[in-house]
């Protein structure tokens, strides 16, 4: 494999943040290719420890002095602009790159690279064609935005030419692939820090789907609006899915197993292919299935195949995770964060045999809560009881922009049940008085709020 921005593999690779879930993909492609990598993270981890394996330098901590002699150094859009290592290396006039145009510059090594983009369901939707792919012996590279089994993480480097790879919209990061088959899944308003309105957001999706050239493909769904005006004006081959009967693919004869996973017949046009039955709960999951199925038919890969690649798939961690059982009461984990996401967890729990449902929401960051502050408040009415968490402030930082606790007061004058608490500890304590045999706890939020449920299931 060569990349056009270095032609010497003895030259090195600085990754700041190399611990994160995309950067350490990216660094794994390099080690496996036999370029020289190091990188730093604020704290340890599993994925540290698998990128020291292949042979990574590792600093804990952001310093100068972890650049040394990098030819090369990567940062994130998360990277603040005085973040240590990179003032080293604008001062040592080293080069520069942000994560999505170094990924853009690997896909140029690969023929079929694969972009899963929309505003939600990526994960799980590169995870099903992760499945399908290593079924069907494509030997792929792949690059997951969370842990996968099948996998045994988040990254797979394989030797064929295929690449799976998340595409995110945020700050139009994805306008720097180079993708031969594109996924739109869904347009939705979120990221609005960095977008005006849902129409620029649109905007950017289009521009997306101009990157295919003209032999490449469009998948799209076709139920959502957006995505089916982007279908029409696309410049390359299309495939609609969808559960409208227009769609190219759609499902048919639809059922739902007591854990809630559907069984359903895939139809492309009039002719019915084969029958799905997933290993993941939620009406939303058929559509993710149909969208993988679409690229499989793309690859002419076999049925059987597909079947046997989605019946395998159980999702990725922090996607209606099953935690595990205590006391009669089942915790389960979702990464959910934006309100249509919320709904459709929600959604999916009402399938599962139970008795209440105990939510623990963390909402993520400030700009989201306030830009969707109406929808956070419609999005709770399939809860018995809300307890929410303070916000998450990730990148960001805390100006009085909004708050947990006036989210609590708006969810209260519209009937929910809800309880604000300011710690891990506290959330426990509550729900610990409160839940019963049959009861359902989720832990919901792009945070930490998972450790709530693990402490639980420690108790």
């Amino acid at each position: 494999m060569s990349f056009n921005f270095i032609k010497d593999k003895n030259k090195k690779i600085h990754f700041i943040g190399i611990g994160g879930i995309s950067m350490s993909g990216l660094a794994a492609v390099l080690l496996n290719n036999g370029f020289k990598v190091s990188g730093s993270d604020f704290k340890d981890s599993p994925i540290l420890d698998k990128l020291k394996t292949l042979g990574a330098e590792v600093y804990i901590g952001h310093k100068r002095e972890n650049i040394k002699d990098a030819d090369l150094v990567v940062y994130t859009a998360a990277i603040p602009s005085d973040n240590l290592e990179l003032l080293e290396a604008q001062e040592k006039n080293i080069t520069l790159m942000d994560r999505a145009e170094f990924l853009g510059q690997i896909m140029k090594g690969h023929k079929y690279n694969v972009a899963i983009t929309g505003t939600h369901g990526k994960t799980t939707c590169t995870s099903m064609l992760s499945h399908i792919t290593l079924a069907g012996d494509l030997d792929p590279t792949i690059l997951v935005g969370g842990e996968l089994d099948a996998i045994g993480g988040n990254f797979r480097i394989g030797k064929s030419d295929y690449f799976l790879v998340e595409a995110c919209e945020y700050k139009r990061s994805f306008l720097k692939f180079f993708p031969y088959v594109g996924i739109i899944l869904n347009i939705d308003a979120d990221h609005l820090d960095c977008y005006k309105d849902i129409d620029e957001i649109a905007d950017t999706f289009l521009k997306f789907s101009k990157l295919i050239p003209n032999d490449g493909y469009l998948v799209g769904c076709i139920d959502d609006f957006r995505v089916k005006e982007i279908l029409s004006k696309a410049n390359c081959n299309t495939i609609s899915y969808g559960f409208s009967d227009n769609a190219d693919v759609t499902a048919k004869n639809i059922t739902f197993n007591k854990n809630g996973c559907a069984t359903f017949d895939v139809y492309k046009g009039n002719k019915n292919l084969f029958t799905l039955t997933l290993n993941v709960p939620g009406k939303h999951n058929i559509l993710n299935a149909l969208a993988s199925t679409c690229v499989s038919l793309i690859f002419d890969i076999s049925a059987d195949s597909i079947i046997d690649g989605l019946s395998k798939c159980k999702g990725a961690h922090k996607r209606f995770e099953y935690k595990g059982e205590l006391n009669g009461v089942t915790v389960i984990d979702d990464y959910a964060h934006h309100p249509t996401e919320i709904q459709a967890t929600l959604s999916t729990a009402k399938q599962i045999d139970h008795n209440k449902t105990y939510c623990i929401f963390q909402p993520h960051t400030y700009t989201r809560t306030k830009a969707l502050f109406t929808e956070f408040t419609e999005c709770f009415n399939d809860v018995d009881e809300l307890i929410l968490m303070d916000i998450y402030a990730a990148r960001e930082k805390n100006t009085g922009l909004v708050s947990s606790d006036e989210l609590g007061d708006a969810l209260r004058k519209k009937g929910i049940k809800c309880t604000n608490v300011h710690s891990h500890d506290e959330a426990l304590n509550y729900v610990k008085s409160k839940l019963t045999d049959g009861d359902l706890l989720l832990t919901v939020g792009a945070g930490d709020v998972v450790i709530v449920g693990e402490k639980y299931l420690e108790s």
